[in-house]
């Protein structure tokens, strides 16, 4: 899948604009659309065959990884490169940083298809190509995962014993993709076989046909293998272990109260009543979160009971202390109101330094009007950078009380929280009548307004688009809208962030993309956008959605925790990422030398090897690898003289021993001559 040429589709123009022409394509679909270099095809095997192995350690990169993005990228491919990176911090101990000089490191560029080299080569500057229709999260993390060390899933020795390959029905030529690597070369690391892998193949996977090229010997599997989601379990299993990792670099804490030791939470001392540890309440929740009564014997949430206390009363319920790393975090929980209107929940954190041993107690958000009747999902920003506790303050309201409020499923994460939730209530209604639905308006940061259009009419895919609309700072705003990257993920409600496999989708307004009729793309929605209503009837202007038509399969859509209660939630980010519109700086590299240039002495580096250009002036001067011993124009004529002494003595011995030589060869060419005439005469006095 390198060295490929590209050939680009056309994409149908709507009143949406599909990113990939309403095609979900897998990384395989994208390097066969192109077409392979067959002058390069004989080199291309040998190099898969013969150069990539992940046994051995030389093949290991750092737990921080050098890299640069190069110019040749596209915008949205850039900022989804480093939201891959976040997911990677996220699930392991590997950590990505801009290039510094360091001897080896990864520079991302857009070539022909998606492709990396399997492990770390060694070779300085090391290729890995995002391409046209690349710029997918789990691409992105199948791509590094190969620059990690990791080969397909589909090529394990021990393949053949949970998938089948019929010959028979791939592209002449393009059987090599099927290799199986012994364990000579490849190390499964003691982890079963996993159809759930980002690194496996589709069934469809280079088909001459319609038929599967891969048939799973589980038939559940068939439609499982190929996700592009996230990482599996054993993905991450395998890195971890590859790798060493025992914990994440920005994962902090996550807990479903399932274990009664409520994962070290305390209770305040200083409250009116404490949290219950309870499996369902009469006055609701029926059942946590976590499992939605799907497991007998277990699912367990924390409740404070509003119903029993009087107006003003507070139960708080603290984490254990957290050791905080990189200065911002993400709060997450699931909240449940079955009490009054007026109940509220107080997000305090307790903050500890040198000159407050037991803490400062910050309140930092007040939720209030929390709905009645439903699990509800909450984020909150947190910026703490000592070692501290969260604490949930759950605060009896006026007005009658039957329940109380509940919270469930606590992730606390050294991430980014998304800037709004689109939460989708009776969602299988809305499957079965295959309706198209619009979010509410949000408001980006810099202070775009925008919408979310889900279709349902093109099933079994799903499709997501991101739409401009009018809203009340456009007077103030830069039009075209310049480089706004709206990342739509579809969120798997997992009860641990860790193992969750969200489906995003991330697209970026260009503000030089066009319209057939010439129109820029992203303009103001008043100027090219369309009028229509809000469900209470006021009027507002549209523009057209930018997006896919193939997010997801609604097979998919039904796995994991998708759908949850009924309920469906969609998370979005629009970020400005303008910054990354300009050159990564380059350093020069610092190779390693012995020792440091002494006396004044200069590192440089010629032809990739570092020297020490040593100073120098009239009567003085340095020599030395380091340019550690001095000399002077005395030494200079000494070193001058001796030498021309040297040469001279050298010359007068060669001459001596030729004279010599010669002498001696013309001595014994005479006493053979002498010899052969006295012979000669005695022979003719016989005759």
């Amino acid at each position: 899948n390198i060295f490929m040429c590209f050939f680009p589709q056309p994409t149908p123009e709507n009143f949406v604009k599909d990113i990939d022409g309403g095609v979900d394509r897998d990384i395989f679909d994208i390097n066969e659309g192109l077409w392979i270099c067959f002058l390069h095809f004989s080199f291309l095997l040998s190099y898969l065959n013969i150069r990539n192995s992940i046994i051995g350690e030389e093949y290991r990169w750092p737990h921080t990884i050098p890299y640069v993005l190069e110019d040749s990228l596209e915008m949205n491919a850039k900022g989804v490169i480093l939201n891959a990176f976040e997911r990677y911090r996220l699930k392991t101990c590997i950590d990505f940083k801009p290039w510094t000089g360091e001897a080896n490191y990864i520079s991302v560029i857009k070539d022909s298809g998606c492709w990396s080299s399997v492990g770390n080569r060694r070779v300085g500057r090391q290729e890995l190509s995002i391409g046209q229709n690349c710029d997918r999260i789990a691409t992105v993390q199948h791509e590094f995962l190969h620059a990690l060390g990791f080969w397909h899933e589909q090529s394990r020795a021990d393949r053949d014993d949970y998938v089948m390959i019929v010959w028979d029905r791939i592209l002449e030529g393009r059987e090599h993709n099927f290799n199986v690597y012994d364990d000579r070369v490849s190390d499964s690391l003691n982890v079963p076989y996993d159809y759930t892998s980002v690194m496996h193949y589709s069934k469809t996977a280079f088909q001459n046909g319609t038929e599967p090229t891969i048939v799973t010997r589980i038939s559940d599997f068939e439609d499982v293998i190929g996700q592009r989601m996230d990482f599996s379990d054993a993905d991450l299993k395998k890195l971890n272990r590859l790798y060493n990792c025992s914990s994440s670099l920005s994962f902090m804490d996550s807990c479903d109260f399932e274990l009664e030791n409520i994962c070290g939470m305390i209770q305040s001392s200083g409250d009116s009543v404490d949290w219950q540890r309870v499996s369902q309440i009469p006055g609701g929740p029926e059942s946590d979160h976590s499992n939605m009564g799907r497991c007998k014997g277990s699912g367990f949430f924390m409740h404070f009971d509003t119903s029993s206390v009087n107006e003003g009363a507070t139960a708080m319920l603290e984490s254990r202390t957290l050791y905080p790393k990189r200065g911002f975090q993400c709060l997450e929980f699931y909240l449940y109101n079955s009490g009054s209107g007026n109940d509220q929940l107080n997000i305090y954190i307790r903050e500890y330094t040198t000159g407050t041993p037991h803490g400062v107690l910050t309140l930092t958000k007040e939720i209030k009007e929390i709905p009645i009747g439903s699990w509800q999902l909450y984020h909150i920003t947190l910026q703490v950078t000592n070692k501290f506790r969260v604490a949930f303050e759950g605060r009896r309201g006026s007005g009658v009380s039957s329940g109380g409020l509940s919270i469930d499923d606590i992730n606390l994460s050294e991430t980014r929280c998304p800037h709004h939730i689109w939460h989708i209530q009776n969602f299988t209604q809305l499957i079965d009548s295959q309706e198209d639905v619009y979010s509410p308006p949000f408001y980006s940061p810099k202070g775009y307004a925008f919408q979310i259009y889900l279709t349902l009419k093109s099933l079994p895919n799903v499709g997501i688009y991101f739409h401009l609309i009018s809203g009340a700072n456009d007077d103030q705003l830069q039009w075209p809208c310049p480089w706004q990257q709206a990342t739509m993920t579809l969120l798997d409600q997992n009860p641990d962030i860790r193992q969750r496999m969200s489906n995003q989708r991330s697209i970026t307004t260009d503000p030089l993309m066009t319209t057939d009729n010439g129109d820029y793309f992203w303009d103001r929605p008043s100027k090219v956008g369309q009028v229509v209503l809000f469900p209470n009837g006021t009027q507002f202007s549209r523009s057209r959605g930018y997006g896919t038509s193939a997010f997801i399969t609604q097979e998919r859509l039904k796995s994991r925790d998708f759908i949850k209660g009924d309920d469906v939630y969609i998370v979005l980010t629009v970020e400005d990422i303008s910054h990354l519109n300009s050159t990564q700086m380059k350093p020069v590299p610092t190779l390693n030398i012995p020792v440091q240039c002494q006396n004044g002495g200069i590192c440089t580096v010629l032809e990739g090897r570092a020297e020490c250009r040593c100073p120098a002036g009239e009567d003085w001067w340095y020599m030395g690898t380091r340019c550690e011993n001095r000399g002077s124009t005395r030494d200079t004529i000494i070193i001058a003289v001796s030498s021309t002494v040297a040469v001279f003595a050298v010359m007068l011995i060669i001459t001596l021993v030729s004279v010599y030589c010669t002498r001696r060869k013309y001595r014994s060419k005479t006493r053979t001559l002498e010899a052969t005439h006295s012979e000669a005469g005695s022979l003719g006095s016989r005759s």
